[in-house]
């Protein structure tokens, strides 16, 4: 998609009205025929764009597609997104990130986003599978923190919050987060993230979150093994909601909060993390590697570690694991 595409939307966008050609083609000092051009161009993109040999151009309807340009239309923020690299489809935007990072490292700046309108083999924690669907944002942030590689836990803390406040404030829906990074509408989970890291010693070189959210997602769609335990927010609205004006606002979100992480105000971010909790006073049933256990979540750790009570009273913490609300 060429740039001179969006240089005719954002003339349209600025003056809100009808424009004729002509005055498209003087500021942008090209042809008439170039605009029509790239008018068609955008309207290959999803844009509906009326046209009238009296009145102009003017764009009647937007694109449904998670388009940088859209994105960047609400996006309030000084470096989460200063970069936003779109695919229409890849096997995962962290797969993505980590071949460009392999590539092209030392010109990958941090912050850049990486977008796909669906993932084709989506990943999720502890290398399961993750349904990734068009309709959904599916993206992953590149991160070059200056932290103890003990604290990395806390950028999954960041996101998970600005991802429940993006729904609450969005969409005024009551969006809690599972431990460890899951996030739940009632009992259904509706996002989840994943971090990985590219570290030495104790130095984080870069990190990659990802972040997946049903957005406008049918639930029946998807397996049904899927359908009975997940959720999406059209299906909790009734309607599909503009995913790139959503986007901004979890990039937004997510940019208060990492910037708590790079100033070591980590008791802050803990605290939010816990008024968001569905998981802290609740009686769960944890699964690890070596054994399964059921008590009464009832705090987390500085190091993110989750404080279980069991039945017997001994008190567990867990590092790793799954767990299940009872």
């Amino acid at each position: 998609m060429t740039n001179a595409a969006f240089n005719v939307l954002r003339i349209l966008d600025r003056t809100g009205e009808k424009l004729s050609g002509e005055k498209i083609s003087k500021e942008l000092g090209i042809s008439r025929s170039a605009v029509w051009k790239h008018i068609q161009e955008l309207r290959d993109l999803g844009y509906e764009i009326e046209a009238s040999q009296k009145e102009g151009y003017h764009v009647a309807q937007r694109t449904k597609r998670l388009l940088p340009y859209e994105i960047k239309r609400h996006l309030k923020t000084k470096k989460i997104g200063s970069d936003l690299h779109y695919a229409i489809s890849t096997p995962s935007t962290i797969w993505l990130g980590k071949q460009m990072m392999r590539e092209i490292e030392n010109d990958v700046g941090e912050g850049l986003v990486i977008i796909a309108e669906e993932q084709t083999g989506g990943i999720g924690r502890l290398g399961r599978s993750w349904a990734s669907p068009a309709g959904g944002v599916w993206t992953t942030i590149v991160l070059k923190p200056s932290i103890p590689i003990a604290r990395a836990y806390m950028i999954m803390m960041a996101a998970s919050v600005a991802v429940a406040r993006a729904i609450r404030k969005e969409y005024d829906i009551g969006a809690l987060i599972k431990w460890p990074n899951d996030i739940f509408i009632g009992d259904k989970k509706v996002a989840g993230m994943h971090l990985e890291l590219s570290a030495e010693a104790d130095i984080i070189h870069y990190c990659l979150l990802s972040v997946g959210i049903d957005v406008n997602v049918s639930v029946s769609d998807l397996m049904p093994t899927l359908n009975r335990e997940v959720t999406s927010i059209s299906e909790e609205l009734g309607y599909d909601v503009d995913r790139a004006k959503f986007l901004a606002r979890v990039l937004t979100e997510f940019e208060r909060r990492y910037a708590l992480v790079e100033r070591n105000e980590y008791d802050a971010l803990i605290r939010e993390w816990k008024s968001l909790s569905c998981t802290l006073e609740h009686r769960v049933e944890i699964r690890t590697l070596k054994k399964t256990f059921e008590g009464e979540a009832i705090d987390l750790d500085e190091h993110g570690a989750l404080i279980i009570r069991k039945d017997n009273g001994k008190i567990e913490r867990v590092i790793a694991g799954d767990c299940y609300l009872l």
